[in-house]
């Protein structure tokens, strides 16, 4: 890594790059347009990404021998910060970059790290997720997914659910049975193509209107032995680790948009559609208040979030604190999105029409797309479990009563 002698030289070398390459057409926007999500960038978002790719700094603190940026800790956040101050983004995204590119860092072989990396750093390819399965949802390890042992080959078969992005994501990271005899120790991390035969993706359509999650089914799918990810019944840790990963970027996510700027602030929301008193105040004492503690949730969430990523990046990655954070800022968004379309009264229960703006038609959107936030990425019941045995070491209830009985009988 490069270590920064003096940080302003590098903050201007910074600022300089981006004001001599950012498009002037995608400045103060914050984000991509939403063709991006399908691969339709316009002319000056590929030139964006080619620049920033050419750079490394999609991946700014990755090794450069695979097209990372190489960069310090220190050096990617102000590479960040010097980004945010021109609504600028990063236009190299995905699961691979957020979960499984820093996962097989740690966990992969040379020859994997070479094989997937540099995809993944000029965002070649889409990932996609194979965790859940209808019957192994927050009792992850009681997947099913087989993963039969063909010699040269795994032949893989089941389902998995709520896949996010499986219908557009070229490759899958996937979590496999090879072992009945044992739970936890008889599951494997593999790869493969999500393009080959045998795998069948439906979009799942949401109370909310759209489909970003999906069945995936997979019917005699080969998977070759070198795309076996860490050991051979060792796919929980790994499991383990990518889901650390995963919950850290959710503990991040403070906007549903991504991007806390362009949001509204609720005080204005409440009074456009609430009112004012006499000295111009919000006129719902009650709902003022309210406002006030979310507002409050949102800036602590936000600068627990910038300390805990600085930890990681500086220790040995994301820790059990991720678990907090992932509660916390789904609780604080949830609630933000409940107050939205409180204010709004009935204009934010609208689904369609001409009578209702498009914030309004986004605000019931985004509260009903909003509840799934609890229950993906490890449902709530399960992060508290994690918090109250791996960070405050509270003792398990059930092998506590179980002992209690004993000593009584």
């Amino acid at each position: 890594m490069t270590q920064v002698q003096d940080t302003s030289d590098f903050r201007s070398t910074v600022r300089a790059w981006l004001e001599a390459n950012f498009p002037a057409s995608l400045r103060n926007k914050g984000e991509p347009s939403p063709g991006a999500l399908t691969g339709n960038l316009t002319e000056d978002e590929k030139l964006w990404k080619e620049r920033m790719v050419g750079q490394g700094w999609g991946t700014p603190t990755w090794p450069k021998k695979y097209g990372g940026g190489g960069l310090s800790a220190l050096e990617a956040r102000i590479l960040t910060e010097e980004m945010a101050q021109i609504k600028s983004y990063n236009p190299v995204a995905g699961m691979g970059v957020s979960m499984f590119g820093p996962t097989l860092l740690e966990y992969g072989t040379e020859e994997q790290k070479e094989r997937y990396i540099p995809d993944i750093v000029q965002g070649n390819v889409r990932w996609c997720q194979g965790f859940s399965e209808p019957g192994a949802g927050s009792d992850l390890a009681s997947l099913q997914t087989r993963a039969e042992d063909k010699g040269d080959h795994f032949l893989v078969n089941g389902q998995k659910i709520w896949t996010s992005g499986g219908h557009l994501a070229d490759m899958i990271f996937c979590l496999v049975r090879t072992d009945t005899s044992r739970k936890h120790e008889g599951i494997s991390f593999v790869v493969f193509s999500m393009h080959q035969e045998g795998v069948e993706v439906r979009p799942i359509k949401l109370i909310a209107g759209h489909s970003p999650f999906c069945e995936t089914f997979f019917t005699d799918v080969k998977v070759p032995k070198e795309n076996l990810i860490g050991p051979l019944n060792g796919g929980w840790s790994v499991a383990k680790r990518l889901l650390q990963h995963e919950r850290s970027g959710m503990g991040g996510r403070i906007s549903g948009s991504g991007d806390k700027k362009k949001e509204r602030p609720l005080g204005v929301v409440a009074k456009a559609y609430v009112g004012e008193d006499e000295a111009g105040r919000l006129a719902d004492y009650d709902l003022r208040a309210r406002i006030i503690d979310n507002a409050i949730e949102m800036y602590c969430v936000e600068a627990t979030v910038r300390r805990i990523a600085a930890e990681a990046k500086s220790n040995s990655g994301p820790s059990t604190a991720t678990s907090v954070m992932k509660n916390a800022n789904m609780d604080a968004m949830q609630e933000r999105a409940e107050l939205i379309v409180e204010m709004m009264g009935y204009r934010g229960l609208g689904w369609e029409g001409e009578h209702f703006t498009p914030e309004e038609l986004a605000a019931v959107r985004t509260w009903l797309g909003g509840k799934a936030g609890t229950i993906y990425g490890g449902s709530s019941e399960i992060q508290n479990n994690i918090v109250a045995k791996r960070i405050l070491g509270l003792p398990d209830l059930t092998s506590h009563s179980e002992k209690l009985e004993g000593k009584a009988a």
